[in-house]
């Protein structure tokens, strides 16, 4: 191998190792410091989330009821006028 290959994997490996050690002491920290503010505000989220859904769910039933009704009196206007021939 040449000198110029030999850097360039020497380089690779130092920015690999960097990269996973910062993740792993910082991330770690972050993790365990912010542990309960973060598990809050997970589970504030997924109370909004919930509630969100909720929302959601009595809209849709809205619309397929609408949609039925529209459907159950449009065939009922056909047939009221079938009947006025």
């Amino acid at each position: 191998m040449q000198s110029s290959h030999i850097t360039a994997i020497v380089i690779v490996a130092i920015v690999m190792i960097a990269s996973v050690l910062r993740a792993r002491y910082t991330g770690g920290r972050h993790r365990h410091r912010d542990g309960a503010a973060s598990l809050a505000q997970d589970n504030a989220e997924a109370a909004r989330l919930r509630e969100e859904m909720k929302a959601l769910k009595e809209r849709l039933a809205v619309l397929e009821r609408i949609t039925v009704e529209k459907e159950n009196s449009l065939a009922h206007e056909i047939e009221r006028l079938r009947d006025d021939r």
